[in-house]
């Protein structure tokens, strides 16, 4: 666990066999062509101008009209459009499209992997084995089959000089770090206790029905990916990891094992002003309990329900003050210091207590001088690739991602859960994802009745269904 979780830039390596000059154009290739991996282009194109051209160059999905989407809004974006440059040929449909937009890529050049994460690893090793830098989405796995895997192929990565950006954005937020030099200063003393929330409604596909559509098991669970583990780890993984890892961030560590508790209540999900039942693989409720090694507790709080209390924040709480760590979502988090442990959560207000703040005075967009950080984890990236600097994340997002799992597998078994448990499961959810056909059958089949095997907590105690 140390070795996975211990490391988040490449020490020590050798000196890479290709990158990019300052003034060389470098290409990406986009495989996912989703909501994501749609702001993840525009990301990378807003920030090239100051590091060299950069262009779109390729891109890939399993859906032609969700490709054809995403091309048409870059194209039209008034701050990236000029730099899409994919021609029909270059755009690629289907399973084996990845490695076609690979394929039009040279050595030194970028793909985004922004697909739901069962297919990450192959399509890393398929990058890999290109010699192409990678920027992939969180969660980087949703078992431990995939991060195995994902290690062990990260391991030639290094060994090419790859640079490897995961998109846990926070990581590179300007208010955390500033919070972060604090707090390892001992600006609240040691910390004893952590707590993290993401109340909301229904987000994504994370409710789904049973097909009724046209298209098969496959092809309707990958337009849904939020509703089954096996693609995303289910809503839990792909949106609470941010939390999640904010609390590892400021913790300097991951922690040990997890209990948690969870359960399904108002399972319906809207359609077309029709309310169906909701037959996916989430819970609606998850609360965990993590450990880490020194026995420090952190709390998260996740739900999806709508007519609840909502908030989306996090909190650190030490031996002579508290923090909080984010405020109203990813960015601005308005990071504050609290001599005691009364925190004030109006962000505006300047309470006695409060010791420090991140300065919020700025009039760029937003209100706040934070930057954006889905934009700086690119600069990060580029600035590596142009300038030949270490950079790889991968351990550290397969630190996350096991780390998320782990706490969902606890609330999905009712065990206790290690980071070692979660990370060497035999339960692989997709072990032949390499192999899969849009006109096969998917890793997980309904029952007769069109439902989708779900979690039973102190009944399937060793996998999640």
């Amino acid at each position: 666990m140390k070795t996975v979780a211990g490391a988040s830039v490449l020490a020590g390596a050798a000196i890479p066999h290709v990158h990019a000059q300052v003034n060389e154009e470098v290409r990406l290739a986009l495989v996912g062509a989703g909501g994501r991996g749609t702001g993840a282009v525009k990301n990378a194109l807003s920030v090239s101008g100051t590091l060299g051209p950069l262009k779109l160059h390729a891109m890939a999905d399993v859906f032609e009209d969700k490709l054809n989407k995403s091309h048409e809004t870059l194209s039209k974006d008034p701050n990236v459009g000029d730099k899409i440059d994919v021609s029909p040929e270059r755009k690629f449909i289907g399973f084996d499209g990845y490695r076609k937009a690979m394929d039009s890529l040279k050595a030194g050049d970028i793909v985004i992997l922004t697909t739901p994460c069962a297919f990450r690893w192959p399509m890393f090793e398929y990058a890999v084995e290109k010699g192409l830098n990678v920027f992939m989405e969180k969660p980087v796995t949703a078992d431990g089959f995939a991060s195995r895997k994902i290690l062990e192929i990260n391991e030639k990565a290094k060994e090419k000089g790859l640079k490897v950006g995961v998109g846990l954005m926070c990581r590179h937020c300007k208010s955390r770090n500033e919070l972060k030099k604090r707090i390892d200063d001992g600006a609240i003393g040691d910390i004893t206790f952590m707590r993290s929330y993401r109340m909301q409604g229904p987000i994504g596909s994370c409710f789904t029905p049973k097909n009724t559509t046209e298209e098969n098991e496959l092809q309707y669970q990958i337009r849904n990916f939020h509703s089954f583990l096996w693609l995303s780890g289910g809503s839990f993984s792909d949106f609470f990891i941010h939390g999640i890892d904010e609390m590892c961030m400021i913790k300097n560590s991951f922690p040990v094992e997890a209990k948690a508790v969870g359960g399904r209540h108002h399972k319906t999900v809207e359609r077309n002003g029709e309310h169906l039942e909701a037959v996916d693989q989430n819970f609606d409720s998850y609360g965990v309990e993590y450990t880490f090694a020194d026995g420090a507790k952190a709390i998260y709080e996740g739900r999806n329900m709508v007519g609840c209390h909502q908030e989306f924040a996090a909190y650190a709480h030490g031996t002579k003050g508290s923090a909080v760590i984010s405020s109203q979502g990813h960015v601005p988090a308005r990071s504050r210091i609290y001599k005691d442990q009364n925190i004030d959560t109006n962000w505006r207000s300047k309470s006695d207590n409060l010791t420090w703040s991140f300065p919020n005075n700025s009039k760029t967009r937003g209100g706040h001088n934070e930057g954006n950080p889905y934009d700086i984890e690119w600069e990060v990236l580029i600035e590596a690739i142009r300038e030949n600097k270490d950079h790889n994340e991968v351990e550290r997002g397969i630190a996350a991602s096991v780390t998320t799992s782990m706490g969902r597998m606890a609330a999905h078994t009712g065990q206790v859960i290690t980071y070692d448990q979660m990370l060497n499961s035999e339960h692989a959810f997709s072990p032949n994802v390499k192999e899969l056909t849009l006109d096969g059958d998917s890793p997980l089949m309904p029952d007769e009745e069109g439902r989708y095997a779900k979690p039973d907590p102190g009944i399937k105690k060793d996998r999640e269904y």
